[in-house]
């Protein structure tokens, strides 16, 4: 066994715990002849009703709104007639349960992963929901995440969101997994929970259960059976971070003075529960999550109590709302939408908006009157997925007819990175997603783990397109945020800083990390930082420069 594995590392931090493997899925046995048709098939119908039973109480358990929306989800396709009626057809051929649901569940899973984009991602989840019913219908226990009765490292092929969102982080000190990249869902609830977290990392699931091991985010790497002494450098030197971490308070700034907004991402008011004075705003509200797995839209005034419930959250802090981000790729079943060949490059966000004027109008509507239901409310409104400068005309012309006045797009396309002046001519502010504007760039689908270098935020061609975008809102004297992943990265947080980014939006973990990765520098030397590594000629090089001081401890 080797003394190290390496992966991308996901977050900052270092944790020393024992490592426990997720179980993997049951196999199937043998066929077995089916004597008893009836009862075969309730055997089949028992195990769902227990996988959609568990789904939604871990549902309603969940702390993180976004995750108890993800599990109803699930649950609602462990129930879903359609599946039970196809699993029934099967077993009245005389195939045994448990070989009648890896059958039907096969069966939409390849319908998904033909159809590619968001849906190919959620061929996962179907997978995962297969192995927990035939778990069931086997008499084992449910595969997920382990309960070894101490604190561990989890190691796992991979996390569904079923996984994740019922993750308890007093007993889940860090993630490693051997697939996934930087923004894969993986990555992103690490960030969310505050977890060290290493994806990508080829060999975790061959280390014993029990192994003690020191997963180091920042670095990427596992280290296996390490001994007394180094755990105990180890975890003086994360207790450092953590001290260090809860003395980080008040607006982001850098060393003298000059402001960055340090702001959150939210799905929900629910996400800005706990949130004290040091809240600077939202810089990213996903609306769409009130619209998904929904057979019809939500109602005018279910959106203006959602919006109004969040403003009151932010207690007159800024609020940055996206409109509807779905489409093809994340499908809304109250729109007739026909199959694309490529969801990812289809029909999504504003595109979709454009289609269905009708849908983006109403929610422009409902959160204007949102604002005037609540006092001192402070918004701004953007459009997700705009390629071009008419695209950002035609929203911020229905964002002003509603009232809303401080209306911006989101970089996710490079052809709007490359015309940035253009499009801020029409709009007040951009947003950069670096999530997809790097998906795109690159060619490279955010799931695939064998692409994760090409993600990778500190790619320079991605940095130089935050770049244009950064100098476009300089000269027009308007705000320029980052909301994707890379907001998160505190060794970058300061070559945004230098590239002119006003704002950074991130998890609430996130901030603390950002927050002393800005102050440690000058304005100046950030300029500096980010000169040298958008000039460098590889990832790896432009994040060893920002690295060369060592650890988030010794900013």
């Amino acid at each position: 066994m080797p003394d190290s594995l390496r992966g991308v590392g996901v977050g900052v931090g270092v944790v020393v715990a024992p490592l426990v493997r997720m179980g993997r899925p049951p196999e199937l046995p043998a066929t077995q002849a089916v004597q008893d048709r009836t009862a075969e098939a309730e055997r089949a119908r028992k195990a769902l009703a227990a996988v959609g039973a568990d789904l939604a109480a871990r549902s309603h358990e969940a702390k993180d709104a976004t995750a108890a929306t993800i599990l109803d989800a699930l649950s609602m396709i462990a129930d879903d007639p359609e599946l039970t009626e196809h699993v029934d057809g099967l077993i009245d051929d005389r195939t045994d349960a448990p070989h009648a649901l890896h059958q039907a569940f096969e069966r939409y899973r390849e319908m998904l992963t033909e159809a590619g984009g968001y849906l190919a991602e959620r061929a996962s989840d179907l997978a995962d929901i297969r192995d927990r019913a035939i778990a069931v219908a086997l008499g084992l226990p449910m595969p997920g995440v382990p309960d070894p009765g101490h604190p561990f490292v989890l190691a796992a092929d991979d996390l569904s969101p079923a996984d994740t969102a019922g993750i308890d982080t007093t007993r889940v000190l860090a993630l490693v997994t051997e697939g996934g990249g930087p923004t894969s869902h993986t990555a992103i609830v690490a960030r969310a929970l505050g977890l060290p977290c290493v994806v990508a990392c080829a060999g975790v699931m061959s280390v014993p259960d029990g192994t003690v091991v020191a997963v180091d985010a920042e670095a990427g790497v596992v280290e296996l059976g390490i001994d007394g002494e180094r755990q105990a450098e180890l975890r003086a030197r994360s207790q450092l971070v953590e001290a260090q971490l809860s003395a980080a308070t008040g607006p982001g700034r850098t060393r003298d003075g000059h402001a960055v907004a340090l702001l959150r991402n939210i799905g929900s008011a629910a996400d800005l529960d706990g949130a004290g004075d040091d809240l600077e705003g939202v810089g990213l509200f996903r609306t769409e999550l009130l619209f998904l797995d929904r057979t019809e839209p939500p109602s005018f005034d279910e959106q203006r109590s959602a919006y109004a419930a969040v403003l009151r959250a932010a207690r007159g802090r800024k609020v940055v709302v996206r409109t509807l981000d779905a489409g093809a790729d994340k499908p809304l079943p109250f729109l007739s939408m026909a199959a694309e060949p490529n969801p990812a490059l289809g029909v999504r966000g504003l595109r979709l908006g454009r289609r269905h004027p009708e849908v983006v109008v109403e929610q422009l509507a409902a959160l204007a009157a949102a604002v005037a239901d609540v006092d001192g409310a402070q918004v701004w409104v953007m459009a997700p997925m705009v390629a071009t400068p008419d695209e950002a005309a035609w929203f911020a012309g229905r964002a002003r007819t509603e009232g809303l006045n401080t209306v911006g797009v989101m970089v996710e396309v490079p052809a709007a990175a490359v015309r940035a002046p253009d499009v801020l001519a029409e709009v007040d502010f951009l947003s950069v997603g670096t999530n997809d504007l790097a998906q795109y760039t690159f060619a490279a689908d955010r799931m695939e783990g064998a692409l994760a270098d090409l993600l990778s935020p500190w790619q320079p061609a991605l940095l130089e397109l935050v770049t244009r975008c950064a100098h476009a809102g300089r000269a027009a004297g308007k705000p320029v945020g980052v909301c994707g992943e890379a907001a998160a990265d505190p060794f970058l947080a300061p070559v945004l800083a230098g590239l002119g980014i006003t704002s950074l939006s991130m998890s609430a973990r996130a901030v603390p990390l950002v927050h002393r990765a800005l102050a440690a520098r000058t304005l100046a030397e950030c300029e500096r930082l980010a000169e040298a590594v958008v000039a460098a000629k590889s990832a790896d090089a432009a994040r060893a420069l920002a690295t060369a001081v060592g650890t988030v401890a010794s900013l």
